[in-house]
């Protein structure tokens, strides 16, 4: 069995700029606006925007809870070295399905709202 790194990439969601008063976080309407209260929230200090990337599992715990649970049958296709064979060609959700190289599966949030927002899930198969 192969090893691999998995990366989950924000692709699309609005983070808004994290804003605070002190130690309190000043709270945007984030239905109205279509920001997403994970990627608002970010670390804390400052908001997530587009182009983040997390590594799985290490970085399991930053990751919104809804979110996870949706990934999660995804990653364990990844991770055992399968695929999903639908590409989505020509739309901005094209995959890449390279099983000697990189594979990418988009995954959106289950947020129904403008709110919700798309992951890239980015498989790289490891060196022997």
């Amino acid at each position: 069995m192969s090893d691999y790194k998995i990366e989950i990439e924000i692709y699309e969601g609005k983070g808004g700029h994290l804003q605070k008063d002190g130690d309190t976080f000043i709270v945007p309407d984030v239905v109205k606006e279509g920001i997403c209260a994970w990627m608002y929230g970010g670390d804390r200090e400052q908001s997530y925007q587009v182009g983040r990337r997390f590594s799985y599992p290490e970085d399991a715990d930053k990751l919104c809870p809804w979110l996870l649970d949706s990934l999660c049958g995804f990653i364990e296709v990844l991770s055992a070295g399968e695929t999903l064979r639908w590409k989505y060609e020509g739309t901005p959700y094209e995959k890449v399905i390279d099983l000697n190289g990189i594979t990418t599966e988009y995954v959106r949030c289950p947020d129904p709202t403008a709110s919700g927002i798309v992951v890239k899930v980015i498989r790289t198969k490891l060196s022997p």
